[in-house]
């Protein structure tokens, strides 16, 4: 498997970890609808919460989040709908993201609430 591909999947198992330390259930990893992915999908409180992860080695790139773009929100966008309309969903939505910085020293997870809107 591509390094890259490996970086991912340890942003989102290290995402996933960091959200259910902080108290939220996590219903869905990897959640698909056509094209479209989600990739995790959890809840707190009233909340369902669509969380995008975003990983990088370093930053002098800009940050994770900041590569989320246009045709990325549209994605999610689609795959919440989906998953609302499956799962009969009529609360509260918030859209977050996570980044992930891999550093030689350590791992910073940044949680970006309603970071779409």
């Amino acid at each position: 498997m591509a390094k890259h591909l490996k970086q991912g999947q340890q942003a989102e198992r290290l995402a996933a970890r960091y959200l259910t330390d902080m108290g939220y259930l996590i219903l869905e990893k990897n959640y698909r609808s056509g094209r479209a992915e989600v990739d995790i999908i959890g809840q707190i409180g009233a909340f369902l919460v669509f969380v995008e992860v975003k990983s990088l080695q370093k930053t002098f790139h800009g940050n994770p989040e900041d590569s989320i773009g246009k045709h990325k929100k549209h994605m999610l966008f689609q795959a919440a709908d989906a998953y609302q309309i499956d799962n009969n969903w009529h609360k509260e939505v918030r859209f977050d993201a996570i980044s992930v910085n891999f550093y030689p020293q350590a791992i910073k997870i940044e949680h970006f609430e309603d970071a779409f809107s």
